[in-house]
């Protein structure tokens, strides 16, 4: 059986990786593409800051190839027994054709406004995450510079995130790609 890879796209903070911790426990591997500059980072080792972190994540991808921190993750990809994967933070359409040489690919977009995103993210607690406005914007730019606009406008479902509590976020997730594994 070919594994149905779940590609968790949109803008930092929309909730992507809400989803995933969400849907751990039906029992969903997760491969966080984040994470796996993070651990690059760790192996260089870089602190997890911001600046460290996107510069890494930037410099991958312009000595590997757009597609680099999918690359990144196909080993675990391929070596997972898991039929159904959940891809958390795929950011461009490279690393999307990375990842259709490993199974089926369905991108699943999360749209959240930018005071949503910007408040999650404040919250949230990760070494890189932005704490002022100005490190909010850049960080946007970065994005939609590497191209996740593009894996936003190609998704083959969109939620919006606006006004959901966190278990219909993950209800709503979880009935999507249900559709999609039947």
């Amino acid at each position: 059986m070919t594994k149905l890879l779940v590609c968790l796209t949109g803008m930092p903070g929309a909730g992507k990786s809400t989803i995933a911790e969400g849907l751990k426990p039906k029992g969903y591997e997760i491969i966080n593409l984040g994470n796996a500059v993070r651990e690059e980072a760790k192996k260089r080792n870089l602190d997890p800051t911001r600046e460290n972190l996107g510069k890494l994540m930037l410099e991958l991808r312009k000595k590997n190839g757009a597609g680099a921190i999918a690359e990144l993750v196909k080993p675990k990809i391929e070596s997972s027994i898991a039929n159904v994967l959940l891809i958390d933070g795929v950011r461009s359409n490279d690393e999307i054709e990375v990842l259709t040489k490993l199974g089926t690919v369905k991108l699943l977009a999360i749209h959240a406004s930018t005071d949503t995103r910007f408040s999650f993210l404040q919250k949230r607690g990760r070494s890189d995450d932005p704490q002022t406005k100005e490190h909010f914007n850049e960080r946007d730019n970065r994005e939609l510079g590497v191209g996740v606009s593009n894996s936003i406008a190609l998704s083959d479902f969109a939620i919006s995130n606006i006004g959901l509590t966190k278990e219909e976020l993950i209800k709503k997730s979880y009935d999507i790609i249900q559709r999609w594994v039947e």
